[in-house]
């Protein structure tokens, strides 16, 4: 009895307790966090260009260059400087920094086939230019990054800034897979049940992989480098223009990209109980 009773206090005691807090109240949370680099010694940023390759539907160089100035006029305190776009792969090229171009198949001079493994690079004719098509191709670019005289000499032109550029590989993509996705249907007494169903599906779509290379205008040295890769796929019946698909995914990279720059918050709310 004594147990039982002290049960009932116990019960009685939560339920009043439960009574009283009967009001809640959200309170907004920021987390701030620290950004990857330090530009407090730059009162100005020049998007210079990016090395880009993959789909020739999208001028991934220039959209970048377009889209970055435009996030950091709004999002940064540093000014943009407005300056033509650098073709740098076409630089790089003069440089004698590139790719080899695809190699093509040698026959002898008797018409017969070549022995295998005799196929030598072609040299590039201004019809046949070595194109980027994968991130292999673009590693020999890496070069460019590293000319430290060159990007100080940009540097010189505009007032010692901060400059941003790297490269760019926006390249179609196709999967088939079995995909999850929610059917809805309506049981005998009429209520609505949703339940998953796994589907193979051909799905086709695009991936982004922007590389950028940070670099201090008043010195020439690389500061920073952040890369990343995002995917995004569609059902094979849908026709995405590439552009779109372009902007959506680096929609996912902006905030990361500006979050190397400056300090970013996490929202977030708690709750109080009164």
């Amino acid at each position: 009895m004594t147990a039982r009773r002290a049960a009932t206090i116990a019960s009685l005691g939560l339920t009043l307790v439960a009574t009283a807090c009967t009001s809640f109240y959200e309170i907004p949370v920021e987390t701030p966090i620290q950004a990857k680099l330090d530009v407090s010694g730059f009162s100005r940023v020049l998007v210079a260009g990016f090395i880009a390759g993959g789909t020739e539907d999208v001028d991934a160089n220039l959209e970048t260059v377009r889209l970055l100035r435009s996030q950091l006029r709004t999002r940064s305190e540093l000014k943009v400087i407005e300056a033509d776009v650098l073709p740098l792969a076409e630089l790089a090229a003069e440089q004698g920094v590139q790719p080899l171009p695809a190699v093509a198949s040698l026959d002898k001079p008797d018409g017969t086939a070549a022995t295998v493994g005799t196929a030598q690079p072609v040299p590039p004719s201004a019809a046949d230019e070595p194109k980027i098509r994968n991130e292999k191709d673009l590693e020999a670019y890496e070069k460019i990054f590293a000319d430290v005289s060159f990007w100080k000499k940009l540097g010189e032109e505009y007032q010692n800034p901060l400059i941003v550029t790297g490269t760019v590989l926006f390249t179609p993509h196709s999967r088939a897979a079995f995909v999850q996705r929610e059917t809805e249907y309506f049981d005998a007494l009429g209520r609505r049940r949703v339940v998953p169903v796994r589907q193979y599906m051909e799905r086709k779509g695009f991936i982004l992989v922007p590389t950028f290379v940070f670099i201090d205008g008043r010195t020439g040295t690389r500061l920073h480098r952040e890369s990343y890769r995002k995917e995004v796929l569609y059902p094979s019946s849908q026709n995405t223009p590439a552009l779109s698909s372009y902007f959506e995914l680096m929609d996912q990279v902006i905030p990361e990209f500006l979050g190397a720059l400056s300090t970013t918050k996490i929202r977030g709310t708690r709750v109080l109980l009164k």
